[in-house]
């Protein structure tokens, strides 16, 4: 096992991708660990979106908010904002209750040990072990999505995911090694994500490939097996897109629990089968010959799109005013600014 480890942390040393939140391995070596911020930040960015969308993400966010102290006093409103586009916003809720309990709880210092950072809002178990062993060097076995590929091909575990993966933990387990265990994590998911990749792996220069078990069984390349998807429903939906003749849009802060909780977004039905129509006041509403599609984890939606112009004096009951010169579109969730993207050219205030 430990010969194992060493000839992948030969590999990384030469191999090593490049990231803004990364220390690279010979720096390392000198006794320099990264920002444990920046890696918390790194890593619930990472949890639903690639490294080449989160590096300008993680910058704008280092660039606004340099520590977690200046993230904990910031405005809710400012970091889903700036969120936007990066998935589940209940992340960036969680990133904020988690950065203002560092603050009130461990005097804006991280916690190093996995079972403190376990306690905080938002981190789970990957995120906790990730934190730990790469910011401060402690020897947690980290599994992703990438690690769990290449402990599935490595031992050849037929065992289909989800249910296999207490058995692909075992297993990364106990391979993470007491020295530099911080490489380590970050070397076996950069061999997922460049070699050991999900279609065509790249088998004959992986620094593991003389004992990869399913490499010698041939089963590579269907490994890991899943457990068949179950089909998602779709749910349906109408959005009232409303501007007022002086080019103010009506938009209104979605309810703080659920699906885009505390979000800016276009007043709505709830989605469902059957939505019952409940525009936010009487007006002429149009109806868009196009719907906007967006694909949540659990479900598909289809928002049918009423659109109408409004006088100054309009008094809706849901929602409020904001100025054209004060609405930012690229702000607001990205199924929100799909049905903005379609409605936008029948609400012109030329």
């Amino acid at each position: 096992m430990r010969e194992r480890a060493a000839t992948l942390l030969q590999w990384y040393d030469v191999h090593a991708r490049v990231m803004p939140w990364r220390v690279a391995p010979q720096d390392r070596a000198s006794g320099v660990l990264p920002d444990p911020y920046g890696v918390w930040l790194s890593e619930v960015m990472l949890q639903q979106t690639t490294v080449a969308a989160v590096r300008e993400y993680w910058r704008k966010f280092m660039t606004l908010w340099p520590n977690v102290t200046a993230l904990a006093a910031a405005e809710d409103a400012d970091v889903m904002a700036a969120w936007a586009g990066l998935g589940y916003y209940a992340r960036a809720r969680n990133l904020l209750k988690c950065a203002r309990a560092i603050v009130a709880d461990h005097g804006g210092v991280f916690p190093a040990d996995r079972a403190t950072l376990l306690t905080l809002p938002g981190i789970g178990p990957y995120t906790a072990a990730a934190v730990s062993a790469i910011a401060f060097d402690r020897p947690e076995t980290v599994l992703d999505g990438n690690v769990e590929r290449v402990m599935a091909r490595l031992f050849d575990v037929h065992d289909p995911l989800p249910g296999s993966k207490p058995q692909l933990l075992a297993r990364a387990e106990a391979l993470t090694p007491d020295t530099r265990p911080g490489d380590y994590a970050q070397a076996v998911m950069d061999l997922g994500a460049t070699i050991c990749s999900p279609k065509s792996p790249a088998c004959g220069i992986c620094p593991w490939r003389d004992g990869c078990a399913a490499r010698r069984a041939g089963t590579a390349a269907e490994l890991p097996k899943k457990s068949p998807k179950k089909k998602i429903p779709t749910r349906q939906g109408i959005a009232y897109v409303a501007r007022r003749a002086d080019g103010a849009w009506l938009l209104e802060t979605r309810p703080e629990r659920g699906l885009l909780g505390g979000m800016l977004g276009w007043p709505g039905t709830a989605w469902g089968t059957e939505p019952e129509p409940d525009p936010p006041l009487a007006a002429d509403w149009q109806t868009l010959a196009v719907t906007a599609r967006h694909t949540f984890t659990h479900f598909h939606l289809e928002l049918t799109i009423q659109t109408a112009i409004l006088p100054d004096a309009a008094t809706p009951h849901r929602g409020a005013f904001i100025a054209d010169a004060a609405f930012r579109p690229a702000s607001l969730p990205t199924v929100m600014r799909k049905v903005y993207d379609l409605a936008k050219a029948t609400l012109r205030n030329d």
